[in-house]
């Protein structure tokens, strides 16, 4: 499943919580998220209900914690994330969307990410919305997220900094790392929070793709306004009837090293697959040949990805018509070890094969001291109760 993020009026933290309930995350599953933070019990609630927005009915979540001074580092929210009883995927998005935020107020504060330390996004309900958003997107099975451009205000917000412009300063720091495309805000105000920037610019691409519709899920901001104050989140398929191209390059003169971290940059920006073969070239000098599988519309810029990341210096291009997909579907198991990633995959409505992650696996069995055979078998027998009882 892929997810486009609607922002007409900007986003927030319990804004995209708000869409994630609206979109079929149980409340439940939420809280129990929540309670796996370790967090004291008496610091947090979380609630959500329904709600009108002008005339748009949306769901709105409310994170309430216990007020006080929250002025944690970057290490001490990373020792929570740590600690919690997530996905290990779960885990390092999260962690990197508050390495993302701490990036930003170093830079504005002019010193470093280790010495800064947090003030309103350190707070529980921060915590809260981050680590929340990431596993809610896990459990619903959005595997990739795009994002419409981001509508900001004028004005001014009074913080432990004291009063400051907005858009506020670290906002602007995560976008313009992130060159995100903005617009003009639907009236004065802050409409995009540091929160909501950084999980857009970590977990999100700025465009709008292609897709099949199955549904949309609208969460509700806390203000009142003249306009429906909601972010929109389309949920559904890559529209599978679209053109693919195959871009190949032959390399013979590049660090191997350098090799996954270009195949990580080509799936974020939208490959569907990314392969490597062993290849014997002029004057038997051995090279790889790397193909990217992408659709049509991507093409320039997985062309340009390419030569930024490579040393190559040309590329070529075939045309694909179409392939069958399966749908796809990410779900959460418990294991012995821990919490774990299943994907499912669907033939129409029939789920007809589940089959556990293995990064989520193999870190768990880093973390638990034990091979990462066992801790496979385990997920894999949970992956298939889960089956027979989707099937029942």
């Amino acid at each position: 499943m892929i997810g486009y993020l609607d922002l007409p009026s900007g986003i927030s933290g319990d804004m995209f919580l708000g869409c994630l309930v609206d979109g079929g995350w149980p409340i439940e599953s939420l809280r129990e998220t929540v309670a796996g933070l370790g967090l004291p019990p008496s610091e947090w609630t979380v609630e959500a209900k329904s709600v009108m927005k002008g005339p748009l009915r949306a769901t709105l979540v409310d994170v309430v914690a216990q007020k006080g001074h929250h002025h944690r580092h970057l290490k001490d929210i990373l020792a929570i994330i740590d600690r919690a009883s997530l996905p290990p995927r779960v885990k390092e998005r999260a962690s990197a969307v508050f390495a993302r935020l701490a990036g930003a107020e170093a830079k504005v504060h002019g010193t470093t990410p280790e010495k800064i330390h947090f003030h309103e996004v350190g707070a529980v309900d921060a915590i809260i919305d981050v680590i929340a958003t990431v596993a809610g997107l896990e459990a619903l099975g959005v595997e990739k997220l795009y994002a419409s451009a981001l509508p900001l205000g004028t004005g001014w917000a009074e913080t432990e900094h004291g009063k400051l412009p907005l858009p506020a300063p670290a906002t602007l720091e995560i976008l313009a790392g992130a060159k995100a495309p903005t617009r003009p805000a639907p009236g004065p105000g802050e409409w995009v929070t540091p929160t909501g920037a950084a999980l857009v610019a970590e977990l999100a691409a700025f465009t709008q793709p292609l897709m099949n519709l199955e549904r949309i899920a609208l969460g509700a901001g806390q203000k009142d306004c003249p306009w429906p104050n909601v972010a929109r989140l389309w949920l559904g398929a890559f529209e599978s009837q679209g053109p693919l191209v195959e871009l190949e390059t032959n390399i013979d003169d590049m660090n191997p090293q350098l090799f996954p971290a270009v195949s990580e940059k080509l799936f974020s920006l939208g490959a569907k697959d990314v392969w490597f073969q062993p290849i014997q070239m002029k004057k038997n000098r051995p090279a790889i040949l790397l193909t990217v599988l992408g659709r049509a519309e991507d093409e320039a810029v997985l062309s340009r990805a390419l030569f930024e990341q490579t040393t190559t210096l040309g590329v070529r291009v075939k045309i694909l018509h179409h392939r069958h997909e399966a749908r796809r579907e990410l779900r959460i198991v418990g294991t012995p070890y821990g919490k774990v990633s299943v994907k499912l995959k669907w033939l129409e409505s029939r789920a007809v094969g589940a089959m556990p992650e293995y990064e989520d696996c193999r870190s768990l069995a880093a973390a638990s001291g034990v091979p990462v055979k066992d801790v496979m078998d385990a997920a894999t027998a949970e992956a298939l109760a889960l089956l027979v009882k989707l099937r029942a």
